[in-house]
């Protein structure tokens, strides 16, 4: 999962991403509406968090340029207005959920994962791939009734897999989803994740390899017995 952060202090962007990372999402941060809304164009996010009190320009502003563009992603509201009026004006601007400073990243993390869930883009809130089992807001793995221990970022590489099963996942896009802005991957980074979820998964009869196609990129693939 990838998430949009537009928070203006430095301390609070510090402390968010760390709970988000902590998560194994990734997340791109920015202090402006001007940087947040170049990110929004050229990215895919399945999720923004929106600090309302910007510098120079309010949040409703970009909340409600967001849903006149007809973006159905979900916007958690982060801000120190406390007054009801003003959160119902969040709210009507079209924000799905409003959490008020200071919070929990407990808090913050458990709204995230319920705005997923009953989210209409994310689709598939629990993915199924062959033997397999993906909770897309809980991060659980099942296989055959046991639960898969994978690390976060594999979690996030299998549900790519998984997503796209049966097709090819190109190089460059699993080097995307991956990597957050401005980030620099060494070349061989996508080569040793898909070596260590192949590994893990081996121990578990899960009717599905993930294979290498030279070239361009990665497929998981069903394998019948």
């Amino acid at each position: 999962m990838r998430i949009l952060l537009i928070e203006d202090s430095a301390r609070l962007r510090g402390l968010v991403c760390e709970a988000i990372r902590n998560e194994g999402w990734k997340i791109d941060a920015f202090a402006t509406a001007q940087d947040g809304r170049i990110a929004l164009r050229e990215g895919e996010y399945d999720l923004l968090l929106l600090d309302l009190g910007l510098p120079e320009e309010d949040g409703i502003d970009v909340l409600k340029s967001l849903r006149e563009a007809g973006s159905q992603t979900p916007v958690l509201v982060l801000t120190a207005r406390a007054a009801i009026d003003e959160r119902i004006a969040g709210l009507d601007a079209g924000a799905d959920d409003y959490l008020a400073k200071p919070f929990h990243n407990g808090e913050l993390t458990a709204r995230i994962r319920a705005l997923i869930r009953r989210s209409p883009v994310t689709s598939m809130p629990v993915l199924e791939y062959a033997a397999l089992k993906l909770d897309v807001a809980s991060r659980q793995v099942i296989c055959a009734g046991n639960e898969v221990a994978l690390a976060p970022s594999e979690k996030g590489l299998l549900e790519l897999l998984m997503r796209n099963g049966g097709k090819v996942v190109p190089k460059a896009k699993i080097e995307h989803a991956f990597s957050e802005f401005g980030d620099e991957r060494s070349s061989n980074a996508v080569e040793l994740a898909i070596s260590r979820l192949r590994k893990k998964l081996e121990s578990h009869n899960t009717h599905s390899s993930i294979e290498t196609i030279r070239g361009v990129g990665y497929m998981m693939r069903e394998v019948h017995d």
